[in-house]
């Protein structure tokens, strides 16, 4: 059984920073690409970042500079650094985690989701 677990959301205000985490079961090493979506109230949920389990990464525009991902293999951890946090970036973010071998979301893992709320 594969389990994500987040951490790292919370309230701030606008213009700060908050480290998300994500700490998986198994070895990260495992996974295809690893990422972060999240989910706000009258949106979709969309992918925030990935990165792959060779190191390349992906941001959505909409972060593209303020946020960054990355992972330490031996704790088997994915974290999302952001920063210049606006109001628009409030939202539900999960752990995403796709098996090698896979290139569908059909086998993909998720977290729970952690609440990121960022004030005006």
């Amino acid at each position: 059984q594969v389990h994500l677990m987040e951490s790292g959301g919370g309230l701030v205000q606008a213009g700060g920073s908050l480290r998300l985490s994500c700490i998986a079961s198994v070895r990260i090493v495992s996974f295809n690409t690893m990422g972060w979506y999240r989910q706000a109230p009258g949106n979709q949920r969309e992918l925030v970042a990935s990165i792959t389990r060779g190191g390349s990464t992906n941001y959505a525009d909409s972060v593209k500079g303020r946020f960054t991902i990355s992972r330490d293999n031996a704790k088997n951890t994915v974290y999302l650094q952001m920063n210049s946090l606006k109001p628009d970036d409030t939202a539900v973010y999960y752990c995403n985690a796709r098996p090698l071998l896979t290139d569908s979301s059909r086998f993909d893992y998720w977290g729970q989701g952690t609440q990121v709320t960022v004030s005006s």
